[in-house]
Parts: structure tokens; C-alpha cells; sequence
């Protein structure tokens, strides 16, 4: 009888560590259910479009554009990023990191 209810609380101890696993998994993500039954979103920071670089992508979809960071450890650090989709001067992006940054645009001439 002891044996039955010793392997019961394992397979409840192992049920808690996997919803814990998933809820961790969760939280990574943009929207995420919250235990009230809400939804949640991911962190972001928001930051100003300053400059309009250039078009690049396969079929010229992404635009490349200077922003500046409004809040966050990098307030104030002006980043290179891509962009899908309409944007123009003085946009609010919202940026879920602002460490990495978007590689130079190269103006490749053709047949050189």
C-alpha cells in the first residue's frame, strides 16, 4: 500500500516540475496566458526612428532604419535595425532587445 502512494507522489512531483518547465518556456514568449486567464506580452523598449537608410532584402521588402532607444539600460544608443512593413521619420518601434545591431547596407553596383 505504501509503495502505491510513494509512486502517486512521484508522478505528482514529476507533473509540478513539468508545468513549471512549460510556464518557464512560456514566458519567452510574446503573448503569454496568465494565471488569472489575461494575456500578457513580452518586455519591449521602445525607441524613435531618426534616420531612413535604405531598402534591402531579396525583393527590397525590408527597410533599414536608424533608431533611437528611449527607455532601458541602452536609453539614448542610436541602433541600425531592419524593419518589414511601412515606416517612416519619427515612428515608435518596439524593440524586444537592443544589443544587437542590423549590418551596414553595401551599395553593390552591378557588373563590377
Amino acid at each position: 500500500m505504501a509503495d502505491k502512494s510513494a509512486k502517486k507522489e512521484e508522478k505528482a512531483k514529476r507533473k509540478e516540475k513539468r508545468k513549471e518547465r512549460k510556464n518557464i518556456q512560456v514566458s519567452f514568449t510574446e503573448k503569454a496566458e496568465t494565471s488569472s486567464g489575461g494575456v500578457g506580452f513580452s518586455s519591449a523598449f521602445p525607441s524613435s526612428v531618426e534616420e531612413v537608410i535604405g531598402r534591402t532584402g531579396m525583393r527590397g521588402e525590408i527597410t533599414q532604419v536608424r533608431c533611437k532607444v528611449l527607455e532601458g539600460n541602452d536609453s539614448g544608443k542610436v541602433i541600425r535595425r531592419n524593419v518589414k512593413g511601412p515606416v517612416r521619420l519619427g515612428d515608435i518601434l518596439m524593440l524586444r532587445e537592443t544589443e544587437i545591431e542590423a549590418r551596414k547596407l553595401t551599395q553593390v553596383k552591378r557588373g563590377s
